[in-house]
């Protein structure tokens, strides 16, 4: 095999890890984008084990990375929340990486030191042992087993355990849209948690609260502002995004809102709204009447880029194939 043969083979999980680390679709191209560049300037002969080699110089540019992404978001107006990623709908059989990958948990992530996050993607939703991820990040494993051991706590008593029934939340998903859409309050309000919260993310780039709005009353008002001031004859699709489905409003074809909802006992406990519009470049445009859709571009616009060495285009960073819509119709594909 040639070292692009490799580096392809395992591109799939580099993307994945490098998303739940980072939590960024562009930051996760850049930094696969840099482990190709290094792992094309080797020789493959010489390495024992080339996905080690490759998760290991993965995990170290994510962590980089993210260290001067957190003291940019300490500037970030507004809320932030995690970029939403176009991934597969076979949650049944991977209950561990979806829940990894939802918006609710990387958000928790956030609170976590790099480090702390990368030990505890790489044991938890990896499976990879202590002395794995030693070599990894450069720690002895004992401290890697300390680390592991405070990040899991930390995230157990932060996170809330979240309706993860495929059918439950898509029901509830198509319930909450059809309210917001036809104004109608009663109707939201029974599908709404009494603690709900609304979390919404415009950077500074979209109309959105700048905090988040808690309770019924102020989250079904808010709601409903939000969707009277949507553009006449908006697009409004249901596709699957970060292990779940999930509401994407579209202006003149381009996604301009994500909304992810998050149930407890069937009901919407935490709405995640992404409106920045550089937060959804891993979300597909439209189809187009009378054909397909177009390729999706990169973050900022521009082509998503040909790799050195011949290298086919990165794959969703989620660590999926482009999926099948929840209609059933089929999603677009990643950009060539």
């Amino acid at each position: 095999m040639t070292a692009a043969d490799i580096f392809d083979a395992h591109r799939q999980k580099l993307n994945a890890v490098a998303y739940r680390v980072l939590g960024r679709v562009g930051d996760v191209e850049d930094v696969v984008q840099d482990t190709w560049l290094r792992w094309s300037g080797v020789d493959p002969a010489t390495v024992e084990d080339p996905e080690a080699y490759l998760v290991r110089v993965t995990t170290r540019l994510a962590i980089d990375r993210l260290r001067s992404a957190q003291a940019r978001r300490e500037r970030y107006v507004g809320p932030w929340l995690p970029e939403p990623m176009l991934t597969t709908p076979d949650v049944a059989e991977r209950v561990a990486l979806d829940d990894s990958v939802s918006t609710a948990m990387l958000l928790v992530l956030e609170s976590l030191s790099p480090l702390e996050r990368a030990v505890f993607v790489l044991r938890e939703a990896f499976g990879y042992s202590h002395a794995e991820i030693a070599g990894f990040v450069g720690r002895s494993e004992a401290s890697v087993r300390q680390t592991a051991a405070r990040a899991r706590a930390h995230v157990e008593a932060h996170r809330v355990r979240y309706d993860t029934d495929l059918a439950t939340r898509t029901a509830v998903t198509e319930r909450f849209l059809a309210a917001c859409a036809g104004g109608d309050l009663r109707e939201l309000l029974a599908v709404l948690a009494p603690g709900v919260e609304l979390v919404s993310d415009g950077g500074g780039l979209a109309p959105a609260p700048r905090k988040v709005i808690e309770g019924l009353e102020l989250v079904a008002r808010a709601l409903l502002t939000f969707a009277g001031r949507l553009p006449e004859a908006p697009g409004i699709r249901l596709v699957h995004l970060n292990g779940g489905p999930a509401i994407v409003v579209d202006s003149a074809g381009v996604p301009s809102a994500a909304v992810v909802l998050h149930l407890v006992d069937g009901l919407v406990r935490a709405i995640h709204l992404i409106a920045n519009p550089e937060k959804l470049g891993g979300v597909p445009a439209a189809e187009q009447p009378g054909g397909g859709s177009p390729a999706p571009e990169q973050p900022g616009g521009s082509p998503a880029p040909e790799q050195p060495g011949g290298s086919p285009a990165p794959e969703q960073p989620g660590g999926s194939p482009a999926p099948q819509r929840l209609s059933g119709t089929p999603a677009s594909p990643p950009a060539p």
